[in-house]
């Protein structure tokens, strides 16, 4: 991990976290918080961080997989916590707040069980300067109330930044597909239950298997809508791709294939809420 520029990041890191004598840091193995990881490993030392990774229905089993290697290529363990936001009423419910649920029961089970355990004083996320102007963001709003340290957000580093910071670090989620969590799938207001998080996590790995690195699977009931980048749905529908395609969704347990000619939508269901609330 060499060059100027990720050197002043790691100053300036060590900087925001005086005072922090072991770290924990939020981690899904997505370029934000591998990169948190990896800054904060130089910042402090490697044997004072900690990765926590938040396993439940929600996390597909191929991200919980790159997450291990990613930790494993920066050189801190990695704690697994098992959350249980599909028990809580609210987090059911798939209200805008959603993602409230889920980071509040993240960030309740690394105050119980982590910080004792491991002597960790403090935790961060990997909110960057682009989410914190985001509205549609709850799970801020846990972060704040369980006081977790928000170090990129803080050092102003947008995506763009966080990216080109993350390959100058050789990490290889710098160019990774954001991967939010399975429930992002289910429109608001339809109850997320474990069934329908298993049916998209098939589909989905059905259409990585042929292929697609980027996508989402929303669950419509029989439905599956497909979203890709626009410059894969060319190959999505052409020839004996869009047989498999088609069966990929089947076999997950869906009726239907549809494939969405807008591309991959990020917040597709939660910003329009948002906007016609006018937060």
């Amino acid at each position: 991990m060499g060059g100027t520029e990720v050197e002043v990041m790691i100053g300036r890191l060590g900087e925001l976290l005086t005072g922090v004598d072991r770290l924990a840091v939020a981690f899904s193995g997505g370029v934000d918080s591998s990169l948190l990881l990896a800054l904060a490993a130089r910042a402090l030392g490697r044997d004072r961080v900690i990765a926590v990774l938040g396993v439940s229905p929600s996390l597909p089993g191929h991200e919980r997989a790159v997450a291990h290697d990613t930790a494993r290529h920066i050189g801190v363990p990695v704690v697994e916590v098992v959350t249980y936001e599909g028990d809580r009423a609210a987090y059911q419910r798939n209200g805008p707040d959603r993602c409230f649920h889920c980071k509040d029961e993240l960030f309740t089970r690394i105050s119980d069980d982590v910080l004792a355990e491991y002597r960790v004083d403090a935790v961060a996320y990997g909110e960057n300067a682009d989410d914190a102007r985001r509205s549609d963001r709850p799970g801020a709003r846990a972060a704040a109330a369980h006081r977790v340290l928000r170090p990129l957000a803080e050092l102003g580093l947008a995506k763009t930044d966080v990216r080109r910071l993350a390959a100058a670090c050789g990490l290889s989620s710098a160019a990774k597909p954001a991967a939010p969590c399975l429930a992002s799938r289910i429109p608001h207001f339809s109850d997320v239950t474990p069934a329908k998080l298993a049916q998209i996590e098939r589909a989905e790995a059905g259409l990585r298997r042929l292929g697609f690195t980027d996508l989402r699977v929303r669950h419509h009931g029989d439905v599956a809508r497909i979203e890709l980048p626009p410059d894969d749905l060319p190959t999505a529908v052409s020839g004996p791709m869009r047989d498999a395609v088609h069966a990929a969704v089947l076999d997950a347990g869906f009726r239907f294939a549809a494939l969405d000619v807008a591309g991959i939508q990020s917040g597709a269901f939660t910003l329009p809420l948002v906007q016609i609330a006018g937060v």
